[in-house]
This record gives C-alpha cells, sequence and structure tokens, in this order.
C-alpha cells in the first residue's frame, strides 16, 4: 500500500531557521540568542494563524539540543544539522525531553500542574527539556496562576515556549515573564516567489499573476497560501496554474471585467456601468463579492495614487495609467468610503443586485464631482479665520 499523499503545508514544513519565510528578524534574534548563550528561559512567539510559530518552536527545541552529525557538539547549533538522534527523535514526536502540549484542548490547572511536577527533574538525554505550549491563550485563569511561580524561577535546562494568536489575552503577569516575540504576516512579495519555488519542485507551472493571487488571498499566511496552492494544483490541467483558474478559484471577478465597470464609473459613464454590472450578474457574479473586489482594486489604486510600490499586474498598471489625471487621492477616498458603506447596505437588503444598481449610480455621479485645490485666496481666508481666532 503506497503511502497516504502528503499536503504542502506540512512536505515543506521548515526543518531549520533559514527556511523560515519571512521570518529574518526572529531568526537573527533567536541565532544570536545562541550564539551569546543568552537564551531565554521562556519565549512567547505570537502572530497570525500560519507565520510559523510552533514550527520555529520546534526549531529551536532541535536547535538547543543538536549535537550534529558526529554527535560530538557540547553548544546548542546555530542551524539543527536534521540527523542526530535529538533532530530526528523531535521530528519525530518522540523526544522524552521536549514536550508538546495543546493548551485548546489541555486548559485545566491539573494539566499545567502535571507539567510542573515534571519541570523540577532535569533532562533525560539532552541539554534542555524543552516545553512547547501551543494556543497558550486558552489555558484558564487558575493554570496561568499555578504557572507563575516556575516561569519566575525556573529550575536550570528549562526551555518554555509559548505560542499564540490571541497574546492579549494572557495575563499580564506571565506575559511580563517572557521574552515576547511577534511574527509579522508575510508581505506578498515574499510569498509569490516563494509559492513559484514550490510549485517548481512540484513540477507544476504557476504564473507570476496567480502566485500573487495567491499571496493576496491567503492575507500573510504562509500555511494558507500553500493550502491554496495545493488546491489550485488539483483543479489544474497540464497547462499549470493560471491567473484565471486561481480567480475562479477563489471566486473572484476576472480583472478585464471589472477594470471596465470601475473605468466606466471613474468616467462618470453611469450607463455603460449599469450595462456592464448586468453582464456580470446575468453570468452568476454575486454582488457582494463583485464589491470585495472594487474594495480591494480601489485600495490598490491609491496606494499606488500616493506614489507608494505596489505589485500590480499589468492590465491593472495599464488601467492606472490611463485613469491617473482622473485617480487624484481624494476622488479615491470618496469612492473608498462610498464602496464601505454600500458593504452594509448589499448584507442588509433582500435584493442584493438592486441594492448593487443603487451604489453603482451613486459612484458614477460623485465620480463627477471635481476636487477643488486650495488657492491663495482660499489660504489668506483661511489665515485670516485664524488670526480672528486667536485674537478673540
Amino acid at each position: 500500500m503506497e503511502p497516504s499523499y502528503r499536503v504542502l503545508a506540512r512536505k515543506y514544513r521548515p526543518q531549520m531557521f533559514q527556511d523560515l519565510v519571512g521570518q529574518d528578524a526572529l531568526v537573527t534574534l533567536l541565532q544570536n540568542a545562541i550564539r551569546l548563550k543568552r537564551i531565554p528561559h521562556a519565549i512567547l512567539l505570537t502572530g497570525v494563524r500560519g507565520v510559523g510559530k510552533t514550527t520555529t518552536a520546534r526549531i529551536l527545541a532541535k536547535a538547543v539540543n543538536c549535537v550534529g552529525p558526529d554527535g560530538e557538539g557540547t553548544e546548542p547549533a546555530l542551524e539543527p544539522c536534521g540527523v542526530c538522534p535529538h533532530c530526528c527523535d523531535i521530528v519525530a514526536d518522540k523526544h522524552l525531553d521536549v514536550l508538546e502540549m495543546d493548551a485548546a484542548s489541555r486548559t485545566g490547572v491539573e494539566d499545567i500542574r502535571e507539567l510542573i511536577d515534571s519541570v523540577k527533574y532535569r533532562p533525560v538525554r539532552s541539554r534542555f527539556k524543552v516545553y512547547i505550549i501551543d494556543e497558550v491563550h486558552m489555558l484558564s485563569r487558575n493554570a496561568f496562576n499555578a504557572l507563575l511561580k516556575t516561569l519566575e524561577e525556573p529550575p536550570p535546562s528549562i526551555l518554555f515556549i509559548f505560542a499564540t494568536t490571541d497574546a492579549h489575552k494572557i495575563p499580564i503577569t506571565v506575559r511580563s515573564r517572557c521574552q515576547r516575540v511577534d511574527l509579522p504576516r508575510v508581505s506578498v512579495a515574499t510569498l509569490a516567489p516563494f509559492l513559484q519555488g514550490i510549485a517548481q519542485k512540484e513540477g507544476v507551472s504557476l504564473s507570476e499573476s496567480a502566485s500573487r493571487l495567491l499571496g493576496h488571498a491567503s492575507e500573510g499566511s504562509v500555511r494558507d497560501s500553500l493550502s491554496l496552492l495545493d488546491q489550485a494544483i488539483a483543479l489544474a490541467d497540464e497547462t499549470g496554474v493560471s491567473e484565471g483558474l486561481v480567480t475562479q478559484m477563489l471566486g473572484l471577478c476576472d480583472v478585464q471585467p471589472l477594470l471596465t465597470l470601475m473605468g466606466h464609473l471613474f468616467a462618470g459613464e453611469v450607463a455603460q456601468a449599469l450595462d456592464a454590472f448586468a453582464g456580470l450578474y446575468a453570468k452568476g457574479m454575486d454582488p457582494l463579492m463583485l464589491l470585495e473586489d472594487m474594495l480591494r482594486l480601489t485600495h490598490l489604486l491609491s496606494r499606488a495614487a500616493c506614489r507608494e510600490a505596489e505589485v500590480m499586474s499589468e492590465q491593472e498598471s495599464a488601467f492606472f495609467e490611463t485613469f491617473a489625471p482622473r485617480l487624484s487621492v481624494p476622488m479615491l477616498t470618496r469612492t473608498w468610503q462610498i464602496l464601505l458603506k454600500g458593504q452594509s447596505e448589499l448584507t442588509l437588503s433582500p435584493h442584493p443586485e438592486r441594492a448593487m444598481e443603487m451604489l453603482i449610480i451613486r459612484l458614477g455621479y460623485v465620480s463627477q464631482i471635481l476636487d477643488i485645490p486650495p488657492t491663495a485666496e482660499g489660504e489668506h481666508q483661511d489665515g485670516a479665520k485664524k488670526k480672528v481666532l486667536m485674537t478673540s
């Protein structure tokens, strides 16, 4: 019987510090702590889902206990070798001195008391006894209180590594006893080439625009991006994963019809914009999903209008260049506010398509409002008003 398939998120889970995606500051901090022999007794890793908290904890557990390929190492390693008995046992989850606990399923004080009772014993066969507590914010208040004294004065060779997505739910008395490290979201600019590299290893063609879409949809989570790539590969044909396939998979509007609709709105062509929406709606496009795509494009154009570097597709870049004279920041800000208000209107309306049509009409006519720049006379009048206020 052939082994079961391993999803990409598990297959390509980092096993060394250098494999962590988008966490360069974290890697530098931990390796410097190892190099300078300043490893804290308790570390709190916090960040959104899928950025590498538990993975980092396991790599650190291997690094502090690694003895090297020859088994002669006497100090923690900057990079775990991955082949020594300690590294292999930690990967296989059978190391006696590395205990991983899921606080979401073991929230009570009795579970923590069992852990505390084992803390007083020295490591059986390694340098450090490592306790990894995942989703630590799920522990009860009594469980946290039971941990305080141990965190305050831990025995030698003990390392606590806490991982959480909600650090604010952890009592300040616990947080103050840990060295907190925040793992940031991974940017699309980092995720896109990473996903293309994974697709290449899997023998699948992944276009650059498709990888950016997957990166945007994952919201900075490496695990989510790999899960989406897994799904896209399952849907792909012999040509590989294209932008159109990812767009269809995510339920997004095709770029060109969206740009056509927004182009009519920015030009004040209300009738044509309504016709464009009618065509999309007839093809089964959900008005709320369309509105989310319009919000995404407005945000993208606003950043470009501020001359801030932003990754755009060729079609979006051509659209921006075409409408650049009209796309002022005040105009885009008004568009954003109307779309944001329309989101709640569509959610509450019994007829979302009618609410969307009214939103399009509103946007079409608001786009014709001219931005009035401040004049010298206006500035003089403002200065006079300020002067009156100061003297009154």
